[in-house]
């Protein structure tokens, strides 16, 4: 108590005391009684009460009440606005993803290479996977498709890749008998996922069996006649037993389902067809017999597309296999029996985009069908550039066909070949020195067999010309101004269609032609 006293009387503790207390000597601190404008609460009370905040003005000047009321829903537009642009990213993405194009094919061609930088439809790119058929592997799954496992080598480094492809352009063979040759279940696994192709699965898989193609030229040659359609007669024995005798001899004979002259075998006489009957009974397979045609040289038609081109082989080792040792290789002209041949054998299996006809010419003047090849068929001549390049267009107008609904017209067929120009040009200098009757030259070589057998027609359909209107009745008609394509056909179409006789004419024509070919070529 003395210590309080002595603390009251400095007037500096005094005034650091709170308001509305009064300190008496006597009986100690005190309250004052609250007046009107006093706060009721208690000491404690109105310590532990925070200072109010001072009202903040807006920077701008501005009323409070003139800030805008929050837009109902604004969070859910702002969220549904950003899904929307995720949306159209992804769909922007999406678009812009390359299509895949699987190549099963050996690396002797690169075929990267021929569709580097080109679009389908200006829009998305090709992505070219190739493999061939044993280093890939798959799955497919009924709603979503066909995934390719690829294990390669490549630079000696070994690749591992998984994808999923929107095309396949098949350039191997399906099947070999071959051990480990047999690729039937990728095929299989490719048509289960839905997989477009070139050509297409269907037809990749009936030709796994040379014979089950052979019936179906079969049905052709009795639907043509042999004239139109020259098969080389054949007989299949299912297996060894049946093999007992064959009519004529020599034959050849052909086990399984092989390539490149494999498995084929010359016999000469009764006593080699019996041994060559237990080599089938040990290989436990089928086998065919066909006479044996002593060929002048051997004739092959080949389709890309609507591309056309005839070969002509001949043998220089004297092999009786002409695709065996040493052979001399020709380009020779396309003629409507080559061309028929060709687009029937095309039809088969619903369509054949890329096909070729074997055929062997026989010393006795007659042609011999002996075998139809699908896209698996190996390229030859000076031409194997253009022929991928084919392929290749090809395959992208295939793809926008199959992929975005886009079909782009192919190039027409008929067109000015300057080659048959000039091989027509020699036949009617050769008929005018009286090289021969047109059936006689039509046997000696396949160019000579175009001027016999193929109307001009098919290769050139020059549009009618429409005279000139004539101003009056004493007015002159004017003729036609032509550029050197049409002059140089038309002028062709008349010496087709003059008369054969008139020696003089003729070599008249033939003049005017050169001139043409001059004219053509001058620029």
């Amino acid at each position: 108590m003395n210590y309080l006293r002595r603390r009251l009387s400095d007037s500096s503790f005094v005034a650091n005391l709170p308001n509305g207390y009064m300190m008496d000597l006597q009986s100690g601190p005190r309250p004052t009684p609250p007046s009107s404008t006093s706060n009721p609460a208690s000491p404690a009370t109105e310590r532990r009460t925070p200072p109010s905040l001072p009202p903040q003005v807006p920077a701008s000047g501005s009323a409070l009440g003139s800030s805008p009321a929050p837009t109902p829903g604004g969070f859910l537009s702002s969220f549904s606005s950003v899904v929307k642009t995720a949306q159209l990213a992804q769909n922007a993405a999406a678009a812009a993803k390359p299509k895949i194009l699987l190549v099963i094919d050996d690396l002797h061609t690169d075929w990267a290479k021929y569709f580097r930088g080109k679009k389908l439809n200006g829009e998305y790119d090709i992505r070219v996977e190739q493999a061939e058929f044993s280093e890939i592997n798959l799955a497919s799954y009924m709603n979503s498709g066909c995934m390719i496992d690829m294990q390669a080598i490549r630079g000696g480094t070994k690749v591992v890749r998984s994808f999923k492809p929107d095309f396949v352009l098949i350039r191997q063979h399906a099947y070999s008998m071959t051990p480990g040759e047999d690729f039937r279940s990728l095929v299989i696994g490719l048509q289960y996922g839905g997989v477009a192709s070139i050509n297409s699965l269907l037809s990749i898989y009936n030709f796994c069996s040379k014979p089950w193609v052979f019936s179906h030229m079969i049905k052709l040659y009795h639907t043509l006649g042999p004239e139109k359609f020259p098969l080389n007669e054949q007989t299949f024995y299912p297996n060894h037993t049946q093999m007992v005798t064959t009519p004529t001899f020599p034959v050849v004979v052909k086990m399984g389902h092989a390539h490149a002259g494999i498995g084929k075998i010359k016999v000469e006489n009764e006593l080699d067809f019996q041994d060559i009957t237990s080599v089938v009974a040990l290989a436990r397979t089928y086998a065919t017999s066909e006479p044996y045609v002593l060929s002048k040289y051997d004739i092959r038609i080949q389709k890309i597309g609507n591309n056309y081109k005839a070969y002509m082989r001949t043998s220089i080792s004297g092999n009786w296999k002409a695709n065996t040792g040493s052979a001399m290789l020709e380009q020779i002209a396309m003629t409507d029996r080559y061309r028929l041949w060709v687009d029937s054998c095309a039809e088969m299996f619903g369509g054949l985009d890329i096909c070729a006809v074997k055929a062997v010419h026989g010393k006795d003047g007659n042609d011999y069908i002996i075998e139809v090849m699908d896209s698996s068929m190996p390229l030859i001549g000076e031409h194997v550039e253009e022929d991928r390049q084919l392929i290749t267009d090809l395959v992208i107008n295939k793809m926008c066909s199959v992929l975005l609904g886009i079909n782009t017209p192919q190039p027409s067929a008929v067109k000015v070949n300057l080659f048959h120009l000039f091989s027509r040009v020699r036949a009617l200098s050769g008929h005018r020195s009286g090289s021969g009757s047109p059936s006689q030259s039509a046997q000696g070589s396949p160019q000579r067999a175009r001027s016999a057998n193929t109307s001009p027609s098919q290769d050139f359909q020059p549009g009618p010309i429409p005279p000139p209107a004539a101003t009056g009745p004493g007015s002159q008609k004017q003729p036609p101004q032509l550029n050197k394509s049409q002059s140089l056909t038309n002028t062709f179409t008349e010496t087709l269609k003059g008369n054969a006789t008139d020696d003089e004419a003729k070599a008249e024509t033939i003049r005017s032609l050169r001139q043409s070919f001059a004219s053509l070529f001058s620029d």
